[in-house]
């Protein structure tokens, strides 16, 4: 019998995750982890870079977090959840993987420099905030992942990881570590209802799994269009189009929305129209998970016991991927 590939994944806890994460991410997780031994990490370490001054607010975060991975179907009886902080073997490991790359290639990173730019930090980039894809390098290996669904904007972040893991086995002339393969969903960036190119809580243009109805109506109905589509009777623009983009993936039927794409770039078919059936859409994928999420509520010391048992059994797994890895780098004294 074949070993099966481990997946790891994780998000950081600044709140409900979002519809971009689950077209990034979450969707294939819940099929993966049918098939592969899956952990799902809560980056906690990760998210105080936003929230370095008031790190009180990270534990209210990872019980929504949680709450939205088991809304959507992740299975604890199916995939390790476990908390990023509570795994001291992944600070070890990024400590000795600082050693194997350079600051400048840390200030290459396209992903970095795009967050960079987003965050405005100018001349005052936190070092936690540099040294994230060494940090996620260390959280991959730990449990020696291989593959890891992200969306299109982290790739190059699995990029700097295999460059990571190349460097370790050919300096310590052993095979320790293993490459991971990054896996892009079908939509591999869903836009924010403004149109921008990543939907992000920090942006201001996400909507949440956690969102009730009233809350989808009223930002999909600030969702950006068609500026030049002034007129019910003009042609509309169907690319570019943020409305469309979301009826692609969400509406369950293809072959109606590739009439309204028709009927909209002829011309005759309102935005209004378009983003009442986007409205209906979308509160029907999010009923159960609101449902499912309600339940969940109700019993928050559960919740926190599953990330507890997944933790503890993560330890474990740590602790043999650092025995190894000192083992290659003589750091076992006695």
């Amino acid at each position: 019998m074949s070993v099966k590939k481990v997946v790891l994944t994780g998000d950081r806890p600044t709140g409900s995750l979002h519809l971009g994460h689950y077209v990034g991410s979450l969707q294939q997780r819940i099929v993966l982890q049918e098939t592969h031994k899956q952990y799902v990490m809560i980056a906690d370490i990760q998210a105080l870079t936003d929230n370095y001054e008031h790190p009180e607010k990270l534990k209210g975060n990872v019980i929504q977090v949680m709450l939205d991975y088991l809304s959507i179907g992740l299975d604890p009886q199916k995939t390790t959840f476990f908390i990023q902080s509570m795994i001291p073997e992944i600070a070890e490991l990024t400590v000795l993987y600082l050693n194997l790359v350079t600051v400048n290639r840390l200030r290459r990173n396209p992903t970095v420099k795009t967050e960079i730019e987003q965050k405005e930090f100018g001349d005052s980039i936190p070092a936690g905030f540099l040294m994230y894809p060494v940090s996620q390098a260390a959280d991959i290996t730990i449990v020696k992942g291989e593959l890891v669904p992200v969306g299109s904007d982290q790739l190059p972040m699995i990029e700097q990881t295999n460059e990571i893991v190349r460097t370790f086995n050919r300096l310590y002339k052993k095979e320790v570590l293993t490459p991971a393969q990054a896996i892009i969903s079908k939509v591999p960036r869903l836009p924010g209802i403004d149109g921008k190119t990543k939907m992000s809580k920090s942006l201001g243009n996400a909507i949440f799994l956690s969102d009730s109805a009233d809350v989808v109506k009223q930002k999909v109905m600030k969702m950006y269009t068609d500026p030049f589509h002034l007129r019910v009777e003009d042609p509309g623009q169907v690319e570019g189009n943020t409305v469309f983009t979301y009826l692609d993936f969400f509406d369950t039927h293809p072959d109606q929305v590739a009439e309204l794409k028709v009927q909209y770039e002829k011309g005759g078919l309102g935005d209004v129209v378009l983003k009442k059936r986007l409205i209906d859409v979308l509160n029907a994928f999010l009923d159960p998970i609101r449902s499912r999420r309600a339940e969940l509520e109700k019993d928050i010391p559960h919740v926190m016991d599953i990330l507890k048992r997944g933790t503890q059994e993560t330890r474990e797994v740590a602790a043999n991927t650092m025995h190894e890895v000192r083992d290659a780098m003589h750091l076992i004294y006695f």
